[in-house]
């Protein structure tokens, strides 16, 4: 598939936000490739370094300027030993408390109080489908490239892609009847914007999604963990109401049409382990890492 380079948005260029270029995140994410097939207690940063060819000095270097911290630090951050410790803590926190109080920062603040989800129920669906009109555009971020698609209410899709063309055949799959043309429009601007390394400001962020009832229920659970946190499939099924409901839950959080916004990559098993996610299990670690590193090493 031939794209327009115009149609591409590389989001370093927005002025609210200072990222990395998205080349950095190609080397991190063979760095973590290659730390976790190997023993992560056998590695050593002359031995990353080698694997993603570079020097040990530039290596470092680069990987500081995308996470925001060393990768020592960063390697402790997706550790199983502290993705259970943040399970721990985060069973901690009262959700409710933390709003009334104000007792949260700029980095970790509930992505409920900015993120906003109305629904597309399968029956009004049926009956817009024909005058759906999606526009979708393809950019650049700190977890790869990225297709964004939105209606006139809000976003109705975003994932993360490593092909352009199947990433798009995605996309109408989930809409088979809608009108697509391919333009960048506001809402995914704000969205796009969200995904940043040091967010000086969270715009509110407007979500059309296509779901069920449960679905919806669901997405709107997680977006009630805030940034550095992490959560069970269990303790979902908990905050719907549903205990019973944990393999529906995993069902549910699987076919989350929205990456990163709706947080799906925040949940993982209650051992500590990360579990699946459509987007791969290293960028999954990636996007924990890095939201861990940047709530413990910067507050």
């Amino acid at each position: 598939m031939v794209l327009n380079p115009e149609n591409w948005l590389d989001i370093k260029s927005m002025e609210l936000h200072e990222l990395t270029p998205f080349h950095h995140y190609k080397i991190v994410a063979k760095a973590i490739r290659f730390v976790m097939e190997k023993q992560a207690n056998q590695t050593t940063l002359d031995d990353i370094a080698r694997n993603v060819h570079l020097s040990a000095d530039h290596f470092h270097k680069i990987f500081s300027e995308w996470a925001g911290t060393t990768p020592k630090k960063f390697f402790q951050c997706v550790s199983r030993h502290h993705t259970k410790h943040i399970l721990e803590n985060s069973r901690n926190i009262n959700l409710n408390d933390e709003v009334d109080s104000g007792n949260f920062s700029s980095i970790n603040r509930l992505h409920d109080l900015f993120v906003k989800i109305e629904g597309i129920s399968p029956a009004e669906y049926s009956n817009r489908a024909n005058n759906l009109n999606i526009s979708y555009s393809f950019s650049t971020g700190p977890f790869g490239q990225v297709l964004i698609a939105s209606t006139a209410k809000g976003i109705c899709f975003l994932a993360f892609i490593e092909d352009a063309e199947q990433g798009l055949l995605e996309l109408k799959n989930k809409f088979p009847d809608a009108q697509f043309r391919l333009k960048r429009d506001e809402n995914q601007i704000r969205a796009l914007s969200a995904i940043a390394l040091k967010p000086k400001q969270l715009p509110v962020i407007k979500l059309h999604l296509k779901g069920t009832e449960f679905q919806l229920k669901v997405w709107q659970a997680l977006l009630k963990i805030p940034t550095g946190n992490l959560s069970t499939y269990g303790s979902v099924a908990k905050e719907i109401g549903n205990p019973n409901s944990q393999r529906a839950v995993g069902t549910a959080i699987g076919q989350n049409p929205v990456a990163y916004l709706v947080p799906c990559h925040r949940v993982i098993r209650a051992t500590g382990e990360l579990g699946g996610y459509m987007w791969g299990e290293t960028r999954k670690k990636i996007i924990i890492g890095w939201e861990a590193s940047l709530h413990t090493f910067n507050d």
